[in-house]
């Protein structure tokens, strides 16, 4: 798996250079991300560590995600991604932090649809919330592949907006 080196070398060189630091809590993306936050140039620095929360029961005990809400929506929708990002930063103790849920099979519970949900958090604050569906014919890991390449050019423009106000 090779992630575009130019758009990891940015995000880095902007937490490196804002000094601030990132963690990440993972479901449809099962490790993606934190793959490539660890291959960014000096990743230490920044990235403090991620999970991954594949099923219910560990995002219930880990991340405090509304049980109810989680049966009734298979663990995918807009408040689940926000409720893991502002978990994850505060376990974490991070500045940004990124969650994803989602389907990269097309099931019955997702309507035979491939789509994923992600947010971003900073200082304790959801500042990005979207949903993104692909065809659903398209083979699992290229979806997760997909997801996780279309995230990470989401953060980067989230970085420049804050960079931009600072």
């Amino acid at each position: 798996m090779e992630f575009q080196k130019n758009l990891l070398e940015y995000i880095s060189q902007s937490l490196m250079t804002t000094g601030e630091t990132i963690s990440m809590a993972e479901s449809v993306t099962s490790g993606c991300l934190q793959l490539a936050f660890s291959q960014m140039p000096n990743a230490s620095l920044f990235y403090k560590g991620g999970m991954t929360t594949y099923t219910l029961p560990e995002k219930v005990r880990l991340l405090k995600v509304n049980r109810l809400e989680a049966e009734e929506y298979d663990c995918v929708s807009s408040d689940i991604a926000e409720t893991m990002a502002l978990k994850v930063a505060k376990l974490y103790e991070s500045d940004w932090s990124i969650a994803t849920t989602g389907y990269c099979t097309p099931i019955r519970n997702s309507g035979y649809k491939i789509f994923a949900y992600f947010s971003f958090s900073y200082k304790g604050e959801i500042i990005l919330t979207k949903k993104l569906e692909l065809h659903p014919k398209t083979q699992a890991l290229n979806a997760q592949l997909y997801y996780t390449e279309f995230i990470l050019g989401c953060f980067k423009s989230e970085l420049n907006r804050f960079l931009i106000l600072k």
